[in-house]
């Protein structure tokens, strides 16, 4: 594991405000005893210091290996994180534009919209969601995606980066690239749009541009070192579920969609491809050190004024499900009315979770950021489970 200077500094608190630790710890602990998660990694930083850091509870509980700070987790959708900034900094590099087709650099990709017609879909409607995609664990078994061999970057699907975003381009678009919101494979086709831009292979994309420059080693498309990595978990009433090595998850809040096809042994699969949207693996620190790069100012991979157009909500006027209250920027939500989202956090955060079981918010009016991993999906991932809301609301609290 290699880290710098200021990503040790994140994860070794210089303070501990007693009733911070005290909540924080009164929260992980009941969830543990309570069996809603099986292990995790929880750390907090207050303008740039770590105030709080704890592993707990297993990586593996048929193993009994403990959970440590600097375990391994299946990243899912906070993959998007990464690929969204890496995308960016081509944006910064006079090489990619953000209000330009897609077809500019992946002329092949051309689904037709509603009316028959072939729109235009820029990299801005990409980042946003806003593109007209979906996803398949979002459809019914029988849905499109799924009968175009689709896959959501979770399973093992035999097929290439290229040839997944050209089955994603022969289902027709749900809506009008910028007209409504859908979460979506968008992220997907960014990586292959990231992919032809640079000339790179996807993962070798991501860490040049992104991991990097920061000094991060533990984050990529494949498992660092394999021994350090989590084991999955499914929730369930009892106790969360050793994962089994293909797992149809099913949504609580969209019963009629087939649920997540989850596979455990692609973070082995040399082969697999590199799923922009929920392909990656790595730490909880390492994305607090992302998220705190971009919460100062984003050097050295954008400059402020990108920050902005991330953290800009692009779908005023658009209702975000399962995110009701909030708003979505250029690669995460953006939380427009604490009231209505029910969320302890302030107008103006950004969040975004991952099924495996991950929650993250990021603070910038109080300098604020929280990165909780967990292996137990649903419990810990936002939106879904209680353990995400809990955390936010004893920091809050404290």
């Amino acid at each position: 594991m290699s880290h710098d200077a200021k990503t040790l500094a994140l994860l070794n608190p210089t303070s501990d405000p007693q009733p911070i630790s005290e909540r924080i710890n009164a929260v992980i602990d009941a969830a543990l005893a309570e069996q809603r998660i099986v292990g995790a990694t929880v750390l907090v930083a207050l303008d740039s210091q770590s105030i709080y850091a704890r592993a707990a509870g297993l990586a593996d509980r048929e193993e009994q290996r403990p959970m440590r700070l600097d375990t391994l987790f299946r990243l899912s959708s906070v993959s998007k994180v990464y690929v969204s900034v890496a995308a960016l900094v081509l944006v910064r590099q006079g090489r990619l534009t953000l209000d330009a087709p897609v077809t500019a650099w992946l002329p092949e990709f051309t689904p037709e919209g509603p009316s028959g017609t072939v729109p235009s879909i820029t990299v801005r409607h990409l980042l946003s969601h806003t593109a007209g995609l979906g996803y398949g664990f979002l459809e019914p078994a029988d849905g499109p995606y799924h009968r175009a061999g689709v896959s959501d970057g979770m399973d093992r699907a035999e097929v290439t980066l290229a040839e997944n975003v050209r089955r994603i381009g022969t289902v027709p678009l749900l809506f009008e690239p910028g007209t409504s919101w859908g979460y979506s494979l968008a992220t997907d086709v960014l990586g292959a749009l990231v992919e032809r831009v640079s000339g790179l292979p996807l993962d070798e994309a991501v860490k040049i541009l992104v991991t990097g420059p920061l000094g991060i080693a533990d984050t990529g498309f494949t498992a660092a070192d394999p021994t350090r990595l989590a084991t999955g978990y499914v929730s369930e009433p009892s106790r969360p579920r050793r994962m089994a090595g293909m797992e149809i998850v099913p949504l609580p809040f969209m019963p009629e969609a087939e649920g997540l096809r989850m596979a455990l042994d692609r973070a082995f699969d040399s082969k697999a491809f590199p799923s922009g949207g929920a392909g990656m693996i790595g730490t909880a620190g390492d994305l607090l050190l992302l998220l705190e790069v971009l919460r100062t100012g984003g050097e050295p991979l954008l400059t402020g004024a990108l920050i902005d157009e991330m953290t800009t909500d692009h779908t005023v006027g658009m209702d975000l499900l399962p995110w009701p209250g909030r708003g979505f920027g250029l690669g995460f939500t953006i939380l427009r009315n604490p009231g209505i989202a029910h969320s302890a956090e302030t107008a103006g955060t950004w969040r975004l979770g991952g099924a495996y079981g991950h929650s993250w918010f990021v603070d910038p009016d109080r300098k604020l950021t929280m990165v909780a991993f967990t292996n137990a999906g649903l419990e810990g991932q936002s939106p879904g489970g209680r353990f995400p809301d809990e955390l936010a609301k004893a920091l809050y609290a404290a």
